[in-house]
């Protein structure tokens, strides 16, 4: 029997559903919420009796912390913002691509890192080559055959939020720097759920949102910097960017010299306390047992799966999947009406792409698998 990682009694939703979709709007662990409430009942809710400028000038320090543990990289390169969406969104105007340039990108990705793109594509700076992540061809080398001269950026999820394709980004990085391009990482759908070290990567900037496998709520993401965008003027730049926000100087635009000058101003705080509990249970369970933990659900899945016709995009042990996330398709029968059933069970899942997309969190268990397997039968 392969159990839970997490107390299930920490997630009161599962005492009725088999939530298997994390990936989407993922659940959140008693001890985060209890974080969320213990700051509204003891802080919020008082104003300022209890907590000071100076407290809440130094409010996200905690976060920026296990952050900087979770992506193993210096603490001075962690930005906490809004939403990844809110710093993918100013990256073009921070690397300024030559004129005509091209910007590498697939073609399924998650719209948050496109978008930005496709409007410097449609003010005419640059054009967009998307490369397809197809079934029969590793995508990592789709998009090394899509880098040359004329790329100047590569933008791309390190795992696809719909297939769950994994993207070498070491070996992209190694491409990226031969031709002097730039890379752009979101790992939204990969940090949490699988080991990842940024130190090897040389990108530009690596984006995560809160939620989904980092265990938080919405309002609050992650952020690595690179060197070379620390010493960049944010095209954005707010309040809380300057080394003491609360001197209130109009008149300057003084930033911090760190990462902290990409937080714009006062935020979700609420957030901010969820996720970094969030991201401390995380640690203390381990990361490699998250990972092998998901290793074995998702082999579990995909041999029973495969005996009642429902095929994985990619198999978890082949390269270029991951186990997280598990994409099924069924040759004659249609995603929707399954989808129909499964929620009738109170299986809870996503359709994306046209297959069921199977995510697997550290509070699933062997039952959740056999009781989706006992459904698609």
């Amino acid at each position: 029997m392969i159990s839970s990682l997490f107390d299930r009694q920490d997630y009161p939703t599962l005492s009725a559903n088999h939530y298997l979709n994390q990936a989407s709007l993922g659940l959140i662990g008693r001890p985060a919420v209890h974080a969320m409430h213990k700051f509204i009942d003891d802080y919020a809710r008082h104003g300022n009796c209890y907590m000071s400028d100076e407290d809440e000038a130094a409010y996200l320090n905690a976060l920026r912390a296990v952050g900087a543990k979770l992506f193993a990289c210096p603490l001075s390169q962690v930005a906490i913002v809004a939403g990844a969406s809110d710093i993918l969104a100013q990256l073009p105007s921070m690397i300024r691509p030559t004129v005509g340039s091209t910007i590498v990108a697939v073609a399924s990705d998650f719209p948050a890192i496109t978008r930005p793109w496709l409007r410097q594509q449609k003010l005419h700076n640059c054009k967009i080559h998307f490369v397809e992540d197809k079934q029969s061809m590793e995508l990592t080398d789709a998009l090394i055959e899509a880098i040359d001269e004329d790329t100047s950026v590569v933008a791309v999820s390190s795992v696809q939020f719909a297939t769950g394709t994994t993207v070498d980004i070491n070996r992209i990085s190694k491409t990226v720097s031969e031709v002097d391009a730039r890379l752009i990482v979101d790992v939204t759908q990969d940090l949490g759920a699988r080991s990842i070290d940024v130190g090897d990567w040389n990108a530009d900037a690596v984006v995560c949102s809160g939620y989904k496998w980092l265990g938080g709520h919405g309002g609050a993401a992650l952020a690595v910097m690179s060197p070379r965008l620390l010493g960049n003027l944010p095209p954005m730049t707010g309040w809380m960017g300057a080394p003491e926000p609360f001197n209130f100087d109009s008149k300057s635009l003084l930033l911090a010299n760190d990462a902290r000058r990409y937080t714009q101003s006062t935020m979700s705080y609420v957030s901010i306390a969820c996720l970094t509990t969030a991201i401390e249970q995380l640690l203390t369970c381990g990361i490699q047992n998250i990972e092998n933990h998901a290793d074995k659900l998702a082999n579990l899945l995909t041999e029973e799966a495969a005996e009642l016709g429902w095929l994985p995009y990619r198999s978890p042990a082949a390269s270029g999947a991951c186990s997280h996330i598990v994409s099924l398709f069924h040759p004659e029968k249609p995603v929707g009406e399954t989808m129909k059933a499964l929620a009738i069970r109170k299986i809870i899942c996503s359709s994306r792409g046209g297959r069921i997309r199977v995510s697997i969190a550290p509070y699933n268990d062997e039952n959740d698998i056999d009781m989706l397997i006992q459904a698609l039968k």
